[in-house]
């Protein structure tokens, strides 16, 4: 797996934005992804220094439809947090202000 396979998307929400004044990042990364696969995909990607990863596992909502049940599509996330000596993220630092 390359950089791009391993980080899917940003997460672009209130609490992610409100994250970013602390420096921590967060992603959608691939089932398979571990943290170190995570910290380097990030770092050449983006061009910074990562610090530290966490990463959560997240269960698929319940939906129904009618009187089908079923689940959305399980997730992983990861909150990258950054050195401090590092640069931000230039597409996060554009969008928070």
């Amino acid at each position: 797996m390359n950089a791009y396979d391993i980080i899917v998307k940003p997460v672009l929400t209130e609490k992610s934005y409100d994250n970013i004044a602390a420096r921590t990042y967060t992603f959608i990364v691939a089932k398979a992804a571990t943290k170190t696969q995570v910290k380097a995909a990030v770092e050449e990607i983006f061009g910074v220094q990562v610090e530290k990863v966490n990463i959560i596992n997240s269960l698929g909502k319940m939906k129904r439809q009618g009187r089908f049940e079923g689940r959305r599509a399980n997730t992983k996330k990861a909150y990258v947090m950054l050195k401090e000596s590092s640069k931000g993220i230039e597409f996060f630092d554009s969008l928070a202000q």
